[in-house]
Parts: structure tokens; C-alpha cells; sequence
């Protein structure tokens, strides 16, 4: 993905409590609304390969559908097995309808 930002979404699409998938070139993403705070992290879990947006999201944690990991969306990291691995965040910016994903931000 490249260094500028794109528009994936409106906010309108993406209402608080909810989640939404899009896709940058060959990035996979998933956008979260938590009360208000947009967040943006890798769509496919790190452990095995299933899409984080078909899985439930409760507060303020993403499980995945297919083994049950959880992560916790505003960090990135997992918080249950059998995920050890990080999600990748991506920068993101809203302008004023528009929401926009960035590159991946560097692990804290």
C-alpha cells in the first residue's frame, strides 16, 4: 500500500458499535467505529487465515470466526490464544464524510 491516504468508506457506513471490511489494493482492512473512535487493523487474523469482519465484535475486542482468537481493536493485540501475533494498525483520518486509511503504523 502507498505512503498517501485513500478514501475507503463514509462514516455513515461505519455507525459506532460496528465494523466494516475494505479493501486497499491487496491490503485487506478492517475499520471499527468505538464510540466514536475510528480505528483501522488488519481484516485476517495472525494465526490462521479468516476474515476478522465475519467474526463478532464486543467491547472493544474483535473475535475470529474460525479459532475464537480475540484482539483487542485500539492496540491491535491479541488478547486470547491461539493468536500470538499483533494485528497491523494503519493510520487513518476522517474528512469530513470521508474516512481515509494510510500506511501501517509501526508497532509500539
Amino acid at each position: 500500500m502507498a505512503d498517501e491516504f485513500v478514501k475507503v468508506a463514509s462514516l455513515s457506513d461505519i455507525p459506532p458499535g460496528d465494523m466494516v471490511s475494505v479493501r486497499v489494493g491487496s491490503e485487506e482492512i478492517l475499520l471499527v467505529n468505538l464510540g466514536g473512535e475510528l480505528h483501522a487493523c488488519d481484516d485476517i487474523c495472525t494465526h490462521a487465515y479468516a476474515n476478522l469482519s465475519e467474526g463478532d465484535l464486543e467491547d472493544g475486542e474483535v473475535v475470529c470466526p474460525l479459532h475464537g482468537a480475540v484482539f483487542d481493536v485500539a492496540s491491535g493485540n491479541p488478547v486470547t490464544p491461539p493468536a500470538t501475533e499483533a494485528l497491523r494498525k494503519f493510520a487513518i483520518q476522517v474528512d469530513g464524510d470521508d474516512v481515509l486509511v494510510g500506511p501501517a503504523i509501526e508497532a509500539e
